[in-house]
């Protein structure tokens, strides 16, 4: 069976499904704008990357999204047209319709049945935008924003099907095609991600952190931002170091901006915000980005960890901080509450109120006995809804029934 999958930057949330189809007998390829990590035996099939928007500015402020979806779309038309060519014809093609690559599939393979990947819809209401008080959307924004969504009601007017990592980010869809999009997280490796309260990590300025020594509060996102909750978090923190002055805030991350607006003047938000807040320089450290394994250590000897969400996509950084048994403090956001009961597997604050976050960090540091429950029921959740080979097993049988036959399936050399 060959399996396709479509990605503009590598395998992304397709990895571990496409390294096991790959290990299962299967013919995997990937087609993509580049490449973010090898797999033994998937065949890399590049396409050329398509600048972003347009500056023209009347293109800009109506279609600057759209066309730039298009023109992807386009290029990952003509690819799988040159493979078709040469003979290469998938049995199925599993991709990301949010950038407009799956647009025109069914154009060149319409008898191909195809999966869309639906990580996100656009809203001017209901979710990110419109989130924070001092961000309201005019008609513009509105305008844009429904615009923006082209590309993936187009793909899923074509395609069989589609898959959301969680309930929350399939409700933001249409009624109309919801009920064709099916809810299977990618999965955390449970196995690699476990606790371990012996371990220790050394960051890159060579500090050496473990959980027999002081508090050690974690934060981590793909870059120190507000769609993060970061200004909420340095915040909390300046607060609680003023009454567990022996505590070590670690804020994982770029300083660039993934989502959202860069502050006032440009510049990262980290140095933006730290001239307004008096924090004591060895209470926190800022190691950027690290290596996954480096990330995990940290979640192993963290005594609390913070996850602040808009409502947006869902990180795997929390499922895995759950998975190695840290105590996650997180905001009452929709995307949080899917996975945490507050008082159970973990604790809920509103999102903005930073007094409440730095009381329930004081208090998981007064009593980190009392919390044990609440960090032994965060690893089950994930046990329970989000372990990788249950994730696997439920997107290859998604697969199956798309196809209307059996994937090859070596136990041998199954993951």
């Amino acid at each position: 069976m060959h399996v396709a999958f479509v990605h503009r930057r590598g395998f992304g949330q397709f990895a571990a499904l496409a390294a096991q189809l790959a290990q299962m007998g299967n013919e995997v390829s990937l087609v993509t704008e580049t490449i973010d990590q090898k797999i033994p035996s998937v065949r890399v099939v590049r396409h050329r990357a398509e600048p972003g928007p347009r500056a023209d500015p009347q293109m800009a402020r109506h279609m600057g999204a759209p066309d730039h979806h298009v023109r992807i779309g386009h290029r990952v038309a003509e690819t799988f047209d040159a493979m078709a060519r040469q003979g290469l014809v998938p049995d199925a093609v599993i991709g990301h319709i949010g950038w407009g690559s799956m647009m025109f599939l069914k154009d060149v393979l319409p008898h191909v049945p195809a999966l869309g990947y639906c990580e996100f819809f656009y809203r001017s209401e209901g979710a990110d935008i419109g989130f924070s008080p001092d961000d309201q959307p005019d008609l513009e924004t509105r305008k844009r924003l429904r615009l923006r969504n082209i590309a993936q009601l187009l793909s899923l007017e074509a395609i069989e099907a589609g898959i959301s990592s969680t309930e929350w980010q399939r409700s933001l869809y249409p009624a109309d095609v919801r009920e064709r999009i099916s809810v299977c997280h990618e999965g955390v490796d449970t196995v690699r991600f476990r606790p371990d309260p012996t371990t220790s990590v050394t960051l890159a300025d060579g500090r050496m952190l473990s959980g027999n020594g002081p508090p050690i509060v974690t934060f981590a996102a793909r870059d120190l931002e507000p769609y993060r909750g970061f200004p909420q978090v340095l915040a909390a923190a300046a607060k609680v170091v003023r009454h567990r002055p022996d505590a070590l805030f670690v804020f994982v991350g770029g300083n660039g901006v993934s989502y959202g607006v860069p502050p006032p003047g440009g510049g990262a938000w980290k140095d933006h915000l730290l001239r307004t807040l008096d924090i004591p320089p060895e209470n926190i450290v800022f190691p950027g980005t690290v290596p996954h394994s480096v990330l995990r250590q940290l979640f192993q000897i963290s005594s609390a960890h913070l996850y602040l969400t808009y409502p947006f996509v869902l990180s795997w950084s929390v499922l895995e901080a759950m998975a190695c048994g840290a105590l996650v403090i997180g905001s009452d956001t929709a995307p949080v509450r899917e996975i945490i009961r507050s008082g159970r597997n973990g604790l809920l604050v509103p999102f903005f109120d930073t007094d409440a976050l730095a009381e329930a960090v004081l208090g998981v540091l007064a009593n980190p006995q009392a919390h044990f429950a609440m960090r032994a029921a965060a690893r089950r959740t994930v046990e329970r809804r989000f372990r990788l080979a249950d994730c696997l097993d439920r997107q290859r049988d998604l697969i199956e029934r798309m196809i209307g036959r059996p994937l090859a399936r070596n136990p041998i050399a199954a993951i």
